[in-house]
């Protein structure tokens, strides 16, 4: 059993990144991005109403404060204001998601934060004390072995393991950093055994080509890569044909 979400509402005033309504028609969580890196509040209304009509989970991605860099340039932000601006992020899609007849389901983090909560505890107590700010019940969604997990869990949020098919790994089990030959994987029958195997035996082949285990309850799908839709929909056929069912973790 795995669950797939995605990356949606990443736009802004007239500029549109991702194919929400199609997306969603494919994963079953929905990661919205709440203004601080991309989306405004009419993106956030229309995506969470989407969502709800699906029956789609939604889940608050929230970043550093950086429209202009889309939310991947790591920023030192001090640990009070960190925690205030993750819990005003999940408030403000909460608003939305409870008018669709919905609710914000779990919290992600984005871009720089999420590679920086990795390996950051500092940054990482700061999000999860923005979650329990926010709501001390929420999931939060992150890579296996993460500070983020570790001090989440110890604060008794549920916690959620997150795999990526079309991202390289490190042996070490961290995300290769984009900038690097190789981090993104395009090919698409790549994506989808990645996927299959994610699922089915919790392993994936690192950068090296060493095997590295990866147990995760949800695997991410990037919305913003050209021809995302038609490999979602592979992706998850694929896996409901090798016997692995799709569904929502929240």
């Amino acid at each position: 059993m795995i669950d797939l979400n995605a990356d949606l509402g990443e736009g802004f005033g007239r500029w549109q990144l991702t194919d929400d309504e199609r997306l969603l028609s494919v994963v079953t969580s929905a990661n919205v991005a709440c203004g601080f890196h991309a989306g405004d509040a009419a993106t956030m209304r229309r995506v969470c109403e989407l969502a709800a009509e699906r029956g789609v989970r939604i889940g608050a991605q929230v970043s550093y404060r950086d429209l202009a860099g889309f939310g991947r340039r790591s920023m030192d932000v001090p640990p009070d204001e960190l925690a205030a601006e993750v819990a005003y992020q999940i408030g403000a899609l909460e608003v939305f998601a409870r008018a669709a007849g919905s609710r914000v389901a779990y919290v992600k983090p984005h871009g720089a934060l999420y590679n920086r909560v990795v390996h950051d505890e500092r940054q990482a107590q700061a999000v999860v004390d923005g979650v329990l700010l926010a709501d001390a019940t929420l999931p939060v969604l992150g890579l296996p072995g993460s500070r983020f997990l570790e001090v989440a869990g110890k604060a008794g949020l549920p916690v959620v393991t997150e795999a990526f098919a079309d991202r390289a790994y490190t042996e070490k089990g961290t995300l290769v950093p984009r900038g690097r030959d190789g981090a993104v994987i395009t090919d698409p029958d790549t994506v989808v055994a990645r996927s299959v195997g994610l699922a089915r035996s919790g392993t994936v082949a690192a950068h090296s080509g060493r095997e590295i285990p990866v147990r995760a309850r949800s695997l991410c799908l990037h919305g913003d890569t050209p021809g995302a839709v038609d490999l979602a929909r592979r992706v998850r056929a694929e896996l409901e044909a090798s016997g692995v069912r799709v569904e929502a973790f929240a």
